[in-house]
């Protein structure tokens, strides 16, 4: 029980009230922070917990199993105590209804007919006035935490920590998903998470508060009583929620500044603007030391990319229909796990160095996880990828050599010719499963095939000639020169 707190058991104590037990008395330590009457069905929505609930018997329902579940309302909603006026408008009460509250240890008061329910109101505003003056000081307190995150420039743990001393709770925060929504402060257990940000408030042992930000909540912060302290009540759990919004606003702000300086400076680092040493300083900056990467992602919306990456240091740059990723290699098995993804990695390299051979490395690398249906390619993995020198300018002259004119005749033509013989080698040389694919008749396909070859000036039933084709073809992927 916390300190200083009024109890059930001390509203027995007072002479004045006459009250008795009839069942829950294992519940008498409960805490009491008002009295009031109704004689609703269910008054949980309009309650904040800790409080005596008195009625006429008005509100009592007539059968054993509506009575139950009338007092499970209760006590799931943290009423402290339920006063029954003796006499009036008491209905039976079952053995059920006394069974549940022994169960629970939920208190069963009966008050004298002499005694009117105001008396008790009265008696408990008057013992929790000093409960009341220490709150509204940690009401003040607690507003004051707003000039430490100026002041101070207290980090995250640092002032939940403070608030939780000053509130006498133990502070949770999360998503709505139930992940962490702030560093160093811990997630509480998914199953206290309300149904909407609309629930009641009171949870056994607490509260449960949205954390408002633009567009719907932000996430729930949970405050729970702590062992020995004297909690200090709703409204300063809901300054408490709106600090916690103000620091996410913040974290969010501080994240989307890194996140456009670190679309700038891959940026800069793919047009090869940066000398090595700039580039070094700009990436410690965003914590990427070490074997680096640069991978580049299809097919992902940008909030699941931006999900899936936010708790690993990283830079991100939309560049057309593609997302560029610079950061260590262990992000791809992140990304790959994003449903539907094609994601192409490049070989590691160490920061600073120039990306024109990994961006080639990743653009090929994606081209791949799109053509084979998989969620990650790394350049390298293939026995391909190691005949293909590193060189722009060496992959260009192959292309030219061995499939410039095929190009040139494509682009003039509006035809074809390369998709269909790249098409009709990546299925062994299947004339009719290659058509198909290509939603064409085998026999165009074959004009097609001797087309090329004739400007190829390549005999497609040669092994070499298929060789070079095929080389020269994963060259233009690597180029981009081809879908």
């Amino acid at each position: 029980m916390a300190v200083n707190k009024l109890t059930v058991e001390d509203l027995l104590s007072f002479p004045a009230l006459q009250l008795s037990v009839k069942a829950g008395s294992s519940g008498l330590g409960r805490s009491v922070s008002w009295a009031h009457a109704s004689e609703l069905a269910d008054p949980t929505p309009w309650l904040l917990g800790a409080e005596v609930i008195m009625t006429t018997g008005l509100a009592v329902p007539r059968t054993a199993a509506a009575q139950r579940a009338y007092l499970e309302r209760l006590d799931d909603a943290g009423v402290s105590a339920l006063a029954l006026s003796a006499q009036l408008h008491m209905p039976p009460l079952h053995d059920a209804f006394f069974r549940a509250a022994d169960e629970r240890g939920f208190p069963v008061l009966e008050v004298p007919l002499a005694v009117p329910f105001i008396a008790v109101s009265q008696e408990v505003a008057a013992a929790v006035q000093e409960d009341a003056r220490h709150r509204l000081g940690a009401q003040l307190q607690v507003f004051g935490s707003l000039r430490w995150l100026v002041a101070e420039d207290l980090d995250t743990p640092t002032l939940l920590r403070r608030l939780e001393r000053l509130s006498g709770y133990d502070v949770y925060l999360c998503t709505p998903q139930g992940r962490p929504l702030l560093p160093g402060v811990p997630a509480p257990e998914p199953g206290v998470l309300p149904s909407s940000a609309e629930a009641p408030p009171t949870v056994p042992g607490g509260f449960v508060l949205p954390v408002p930000a633009p567009g719907g909540p932000a996430g729930f912060l949970v405050a729970y009583e702590r062992e020995g302290a004297q909690p200090a009540g709703l409204a300063v759990v809901q300054h408490i929620a709106t600090v916690a919004a103000l620091r996410v606003a913040m974290v969010r702000n501080e994240r989307e500044t890194l996140r456009r300086e670190g679309a700038e400076t891959l940026a800069e680092l793919l047009q090869e603007v940066l000398d090595p040493e700039a580039a070094r300083r700009r990436l410690a900056r965003h914590a990427i030391e070490g074997d680096t990467v640069l991978i580049v992602v299809r097919q992902a919306t940008d909030e699941a990319l931006l999900r899936c990456l936010q708790d690993h240091p990283h830079l991100l740059l939309t560049w057309g229909t593609d997302r560029y990723v610079l950061g260590a290699p262990e992000l791809a098995t992140e990304i790959g796990e994003l449903p539907d993804v094609a994601a192409g990695m490049s070989r590691p390299f160490q920061p600073g160095a120039a990306l024109r051979v990994a961006q080639r490395e990743a653009l090929w690398a994606v081209s791949k996880a799109v053509e084979s249906g998989r969620s990650v390619v790394r350049y390298g993995e293939d026995s391909l990828g190691r005949w293909l020198p590193d060189e722009p300018a060496v992959l260009s002259a192959l292309v030219e050599h061995v499939l410039g004119e095929v190009l040139r005749y494509d682009e003039t033509h509006d035809s074809q010719l390369l998709v269909s013989v790249r098409t009709w080698m990546e299925r062994d040389r299947r004339t009719e499963t290659a058509a198909a694919a290509l939603h064409i008749h085998p026999n165009t396909l074959a004009y097609r095939l001797r087309r090329f070859g004739a400007l190829a000036g390549r005999d497609m039933a040669s092994t070499g000639a298929l060789a070079e084709v095929w080389l020269a073809i994963q060259a233009a992927g690597a180029l981009g020169l081809t879908d």
